[in-house]
């Protein structure tokens, strides 16, 4: 009995780890990066085609998470890192890391002005929609691996 439960304490103290050292890796880190900026995008569009009504904190909240990751996205993908945990960075970010920080730089630009001028109804939003999903495209057309 006592054998069982130090095979499944060690077990899982072994699993714990495993996901502790996970959760630092730089793959990791943008993949939750995205997953934020997916939410965010999530929030914006489903506004924008009615499937909820106008919410400004929604809105506010979900242009600030565009803006923070914006800045702080490319930091994230240090020399070494080009591959493992399922990545769908490209190789060119490495090789153009100056414009793939430019880029990531502009969603910021772009969701921070959005934050400015504060759509007011869905109509503003699905223009805000479009101006800041245009961002993303442009990353994702050139420093994504298409699975």
């Amino acid at each position: 009995m006592k054998v069982k439960f130090l095979v499944a304490a060690a077990t899982a103290l072994c699993l714990g780890v495993t996901a502790a050292i996970a959760a630092g890796e730089p793959q990791v880190v943008r993949q939750e990066e995205m997953k934020k900026v997916g939410g965010a995008m999530g929030a914006i569009g489903a506004i924008a085609k009615g499937e909820k009504p106008y919410d400004a904190a929604a809105i506010q909240a979900a242009l600030t998470t565009l803006a923070e990751v914006g800045k702080t996205f490319p930091d994230h993908f240090p020399a070494g890192s080009e591959t493992g945990m399922e990545s769908e960075a490209a190789p060119a970010i490495w090789a153009n890391m100056d414009d793939f920080k430019a880029k990531s730089a502009k969603l910021a630009e772009v969701a921070e002005a959005q934050l400015a001028a504060m759509p007011a109804d869905q109509a503003a939003v699905g223009e805000t929609m479009k101006a800041v999903g245009a961002t993303c495209g442009d990353c994702h057309q050139t420093y994504r691996l298409k699975k």
